[in-house]
């Protein structure tokens, strides 16, 4: 799994002797632009000019500081992120910290022919697991679910979703009712509960689940 781009970049700084203030410099930003990308997350990405300066400074791929790699036909790929979330296909997964535990590459035709991350939203989808069994035969416990957050409450439709509720991340299958202005949210799973009759307004709407990967046993 490749190593991401600020955990790379902060031990090419401490293996070669570099300092935080210089390369801030030589990217042309202010002195604690570097030190705040790493230890902070701000910005979430470096920019493109800015990536491909350090990349050739340190003489590294592009890549490694998070430019999207080139497929073998020539296409590219769009690195999204593997986050350290559980949406839970049960009782309510706390919202914890969003940490990357590293990333997976999609080819770029490929998403935009399945309609997912399109108008320059790609850099909105994520990949967390879902957590319980409420999402059965949908989602399975421990699979991993693409997550377009550009694609959420504005655009509201028929489909899975990861929804907030009091702090905790839940996935389940929202129906909006063409009778009237509510959704119905439910568990795939007759075992669990559903919400035949909610408000949209008091639903947290995070992004809608676009795929699915799971190994078979």
């Amino acid at each position: 799994m490749a190593e991401h781009p600020r955990a790379l970049l902060e031990s090419l700084i401490r293996e070669r002797g570099e300092d935080y203030a210089g390369l801030s410099r030589l990217i042309g930003r202010n002195p604690a632009y570097v030190q705040q990308y790493i230890k902070r997350g701000t910005p979430k990405r470096l920019s493109e000019d800015d990536r491909r300066v350090l990349a050739r400074y340190f003489r590294i791929d592009e890549a490694l500081l998070g430019a999207p790699e080139r497929a073998r036909d020539g296409g590219s790929l769009v690195s999204v992120p593997r986050l350290d979330v559980a949406a839970s296909a049960g009782a309510g997964a706390e919202a914890g910290e969003e940490r990357p535990l590293g990333q997976i590459a999609f080819d770029e035709a490929w998403l935009r022919r399945m309609r997912i991350g399109g108008g320059g939203a790609a850099g909105r989808l994520s990949l967390i697991r879902v957590q319980g069994d409420s999402m059965v035969p949908s989602l399975s416990d421990g699979d991993e679910i693409l997550v377009d957050r550009g694609d959420a409450a504005e655009r509201l439709r028929d489909g899975i979703y990861v929804l907030r509720i009091d702090d905790a991340l839940v996935v389940k299958r929202v129906a909006r009712n063409p009778a009237g202005r509510g959704i119905s949210v439910r568990s795939d799973n007759d075992a669990y509960p559903s919400w035949p009759d909610c408000d949209p307004a008091a639903v947290d709407v995070v992004g809608r689940v676009v795929w699915v990967g799971r190994r078979l046993l």
